[in-house]
């Protein structure tokens, strides 16, 4: 079930709030949980119903591991259900999303004929997996308090978190659930919750689908581009991913506070960002978290010499790049930034010495380039679309790539060019010029101007849903 979408907006989530804050209201607080769990469940299996066998697996798995670890005196069956957690969730998450990848480069190796499985990837599996490791480590640390099953199964499954983050610390949700004052319903958290899911949807539904048409197009056309063509294009992704996902956080944030749960921020503003560093600092954040925690700090962090704290560097960059996706391109798009974080490292003192324009041009110019190995469905294909950017061909746009922009208020024919060029220049304003969404919430207050705005966003948003599509971190 999609957030942009008829059924969720008008079914979905008014029957899973009422139902969650009536069962509260009668005092029957485990059993809001539980409504909570199979609304999230119905949520999840909605996009495919052999999914919920394996979420459902994967949680019992996962507890009963994680339990053992927490009550056993004896130090070899702690490592044993530590091992066998991770080969669980590891193999899972390898077995869905890499098996057919491995097989398609051993038999191009090696002239074998081994068959594809073709198989579906599970929705959120990247997601709820990590999310899983990290109580699953820290079980085994004997860090964490023993919840009880409803508990962690609602840590795991609640709905706005569980398609595609943000990925959720144990910490930072059961509690808040276990809060007396968070299970009535409270406007003051409603309020700004609705504020943020009515911005959210519109960044999807109104810009981020709209820049996806030209992303689209560039991306599969046979026709070579010229520069300027190019240049929509790779922006055109730029700006369509940015506005999707965070259009998503925006959502996720929303209605977890509608259910009186502060999500930790997942998106901040990171095409402000100056640096590599600090993009990564402002972009999935809690996905950079997740790598710091168990990844980067295991390896040695910055605690065992530069050389080392180098090579550690890439190592998580080529994991965050292989966890987006089972290809060499996604590889690549990960090594590249592995590379620029590296070089930011070493040369920090020189680079943050110019001109903060310059730094975030070389930072925006950077994150763009690179994404058009992440966008590019094949190495000819990235390499054609960088090589027409870089070919200095200068021409008017082609009536194709202006027909795949159809703007949402589409006037005159001869107008569109420079409807265009305005639609660019304001998404550009709105990511770098205005206090992002999650400073908005944090910083809600009611006014007299704020209902008007969200039902206009929110009717806008709607009435565009006959176009809805699928949030881009769905497929990772």
């Amino acid at each position: 079930m999609l957030f942009n979408s008829f059924i969720f907006i008008f079914a979905f989530l008014p029957v899973t709030l009422t139902g969650y804050f009536c069962i509260n209201r009668w005092g029957k607080f485990s059993v809001g949980k539980v409504w909570l769990i199979l609304a999230s469940l119905v949520f999840y299996a909605y996009f495919n119903v052999s999914y919920l066998a394996i979420i459902v697996t994967s949680i019992a798995v996962n507890y009963a591991l994680s339990q053992c670890m927490l009550i056993s005196q004896r130090g070899w069956l702690r490592r044993l259900c530590f091992a066998a957690s991770l080969l669980a969730n590891v193999g899972a998450l390898a077995y869905y999303k890499y098996f057919d990848f491995f097989v398609i480069n051993i038999n191009q190796a090696f002239g074998s004929d081994f068959v594809l499985r073709n198989l579906l990837l599970p929705l959120g599996i990247s997601f709820f997996t990590f999310q899983q490791l990290s109580y699953v480590v820290d079980s085994y640390k004997r860090t964490v308090p023993r919840y009880n099953l409803v508990d962690y199964a609602l840590f795991v499954t609640f709905f706005p978190q569980l398609i595609a983050g943000p990925i959720v610390l144990h910490s930072e949700i059961v509690p808040q659930f276990a809060d007396p004052a968070n299970r009535r319903f409270r406007y003051e958290n409603f309020a700004p919750g609705l504020y943020a899911f009515a911005i959210g949807l519109a960044k999807k539904a109104l810009i981020a689908d709209t820049f996806a048409k030209v992303a689209n197009y560039g991306f599969a056309t046979n026709v070579s581009l010229n520069t300027p063509e190019a240049f929509l294009v790779i922006l055109a992704f730029t700006l369509q991913l940015y506005f999707d996902f965070s259009g998503y956080c925006d959502m996720a944030v929303g209605l977890s506070r509608m259910f009186n749960i502060k999500a930790p921020n997942n998106f901040n503003s990171p095409l402000k960002a100056l640096s590599i560093r600090e993009f990564w600092a402002r972009w999935h954040i809690t996905l950079g978290r997740f790598f710091r925690l168990y990844v980067y700090i295991p390896l040695g962090g910055n605690r065992k010499g530069e050389f080392r704290t180098c090579l550690s560097l890439m190592a998580v960059f080529v994991v965050s790049g292989l966890w987006h996706g089972a290809g060499w391109l996604f590889l690549l798009w990960g090594a590249l930034h592995g590379v620029a974080a590296v070089a930011y490292r070493l040369c920090h003192r020189r680079y943050d010495g110019l001109h903060p324009a310059f730094r975030w041009l070389i930072t925006f110019a950077f994150v763009s380039l690179a994404f058009v190995f992440f966008r590019a469905q094949t190495m000819d294909s990235a390499l054609g679309i960088l090589g027409s950017l870089f070919s200095f061909e200068f021409g008017p746009l082609s009536a194709s790539i202006m027909e795949a922009f159809q703007l949402p208020f589409d006037l005159l024919a001869g107008s569109v060019p420079s409807l265009t060029l305005a639609a660019y220049a304001g998404a550009l304003a709105l990511a770098l010029g205005f206090r992002n969404t999650y400073e908005l919430t944090e910083a809600f207050t009611p006014a007299w101007y704020r209902s008007p705005f969200c039902i206009l966003l929110l009717f806008a948003s709607i009435m565009s849903l006959s176009g809805v599509s699928v949030f881009l971190y769905y497929n990772f």
